[in-house]
Formats: structure tokens, sequence, C-alpha cells
């Protein structure tokens, strides 16, 4: 006489393992839950961190749509910075200079440069009187790439920040500027 387990109950096996499994389940659940808890209890509220956290998920997206439009003209975000900061500048401005006006710091501000000046967006040249001093200078190809992207770049800004409206706007520049203030 040869014993099948299982074969006569067959529907108490089947429900043996739907209710382990939902136990399963459960416990897992519960335990992850109680573990964000906890994690969160211990965790000190911090609001100055919260709104640090804010800050550099909204920068983020933000530059996200800049991205888009920069991706146009084969440009980066720094060498679209680095082309505008020049165009304020039409005399040229020391590379040194160009980095202390960056939004965002380059390490490498030469590599940068040398990348524009590949693509005659910008032209350098030595100082007469102090050779130890290179000037940069926007080109007229760099000026006529910054023309095509003024008005996609502000109508960008306008989709991203316009609901904000003229008042709350002023006060978020002015909370940010006191922010830089702060710690610079």
């Amino acid at each position: 006489m040869t014993s099948r387990p299982f074969t006569h109950c067959k529907c108490l096996h089947t429900n043996a393992i739907h209710v382990l499994t939902l136990f399963v389940i459960t416990t897992i659940v519960e335990t992850v839950k109680q573990a964000v808890q906890t994690r969160k209890k211990r965790r000190i509220d911090c609001p100055e961190e919260d709104t640090f956290l804010e800050l550099v998920r909204t920068a983020d997206i933000l530059s996200r749509g800049l991205i888009q439009v920069l991706k146009s003209e084969e440009l980066s975000p720094t060498q679209y910075n680095v082309l505008r900061i020049l165009r304020g500048s039409p005399e040229g401005l020391p590379c040194g200079e160009i980095a202390a006006r960056m939004i965002t710091r380059d390490p490498d501000i030469t590599r940068l440069l040398d990348r524009l000046e590949k693509r005659s967006l910008i032209s350098r040249c030595r100082e007469t009187e102090d050779r130890r001093m290179v000037m940069a200078r926007i080109t007229p190809d760099g000026l006529a790439i910054l023309s095509r992207l003024d008005l996609p770049i502000v109508e960008a800004h306008r989709r991203q920040m316009g609901h904000l409206g003229k008042n709350r706007l002023r006060t978020l520049k002015e909370l940010l500027a006191g922010a830089r203030a702060a710690v610079s």
C-alpha cells in the first residue's frame, strides 16, 4: 500500500499554502513599516534639512528643462553659463574671473574653455602687458548661438516658474539670496 501525500486533502494543502503565503507577506510588510517608522522616530526633525532637500530636488527638475533646450545647440549648462558671462563682458575676461562668476563651479575651467574655443564660440589670447593673463572673448558664432537660445530659454523658465507669479518669485528670490548670503 503506497501512500500519496496530500492526495486526499488537496484542498486543505492549497489553503495552507495560501494562508502561509499571506502570513509571510503580511509579516514582511509589517516589519518594513515598523523599520521605517522607527527610523523616522529616531531622526531629528530638521526643517533646514527638509528645505535643503526640497531645494536640491527642485533645482534638479528645473535644470532638466534647461538641458533639453540647450541640447538643440549641443551645449552643456556650464558652457551656456560661460557664453552668457562673456556676452556680458564684450571686452573679454580673464579665465579666473570667468570661473569666479560661474553659477556652478567647474574645477577645470581651462578644459571647458578649450571645448568652446574648439567650436569657435570663444577666442582666447594672452595679454601683451601681462603674459600670464589669458583673456577669453565671445565670438560672433557664440553670440549667434545665444541669440537663438534667448527666446527658448525664457519660454522654458516661464513654463517652469511662471505659475508662481511676480510677487512669489520675488519673495523666493529674496529667500534664496538670504540663504546664500548666510553661507558665503
